[in-house]
């Protein structure tokens, strides 16, 4: 989806009842820090905002985005419920390691997504310049990292709700 004329961080509420039961971890890429930082903080602050306990949201950091599916893989194995957020920037230079990388990060993520039974989250920018990535961490396209946490948490809430209206659990 385009960004371009959205800007999906304005206003994002969850009307959750509570979210103090869930457990999320951010996953941070440390490369390109000045945004994967950003991008945490809005993540973190927008879980908050909407109810997640401190003690519920743990943040680890990895070398690169690469790094984050290992890191996602271990991550969901150990979480029983809420979702695990991976956060990171890759900023398109001279080389193709761009395309590897991006290709590689999504295809190992959305196996993920299909392997496990806790959410995993896309908030990684793959953007072809630096003013691009600025933009949205905190920029005119807000925070993705804002939007991040939401995904997470309106993800959450569905697994839970499809888990207790389940015939299994009847």
């Amino acid at each position: 989806m385009s960004s371009a004329h959205q800007n999906l961080s304005l206003n994002k509420m969850v009307n959750a009842s509570s979210l103090d039961h869930f457990s999320f971890t951010v996953i941070t890429a440390e490369w390109n820090n000045r945004i994967t930082f950003a991008l945490e903080a809005g993540c973190v602050h927008t879980l908050k905002q909407n109810g997640a306990k401190d003690e519920n949201i743990r943040i680890l950091r990895v070398p690169g985005s690469w790094e984050l599916i290992s890191a996602a893989r271990w991550a969901t194995q150990l979480q029983k419920n809420g979702a695990v957020i991976c956060i990171g920037a890759v900023i398109k230079g001279d080389t193709p390691h761009f395309e590897y990388i991006c290709q590689g990060l999504t295809s190992g993520l959305a196996q993920l997504n299909a392997q496990q039974d806790i959410p995993v989250i896309y908030g990684v920018l793959t953007v072809n310049t630096m003013e691009q990535a600025e933009e949205r961490c905190g920029g005119k396209h807000g925070n993705k990292g804002d939007e991040a946490a939401y995904t997470a948490i309106k993800m959450a809430l569905l697994r839970q709700e499809l888990h207790e209206s389940s015939p299994h659990n009847s």
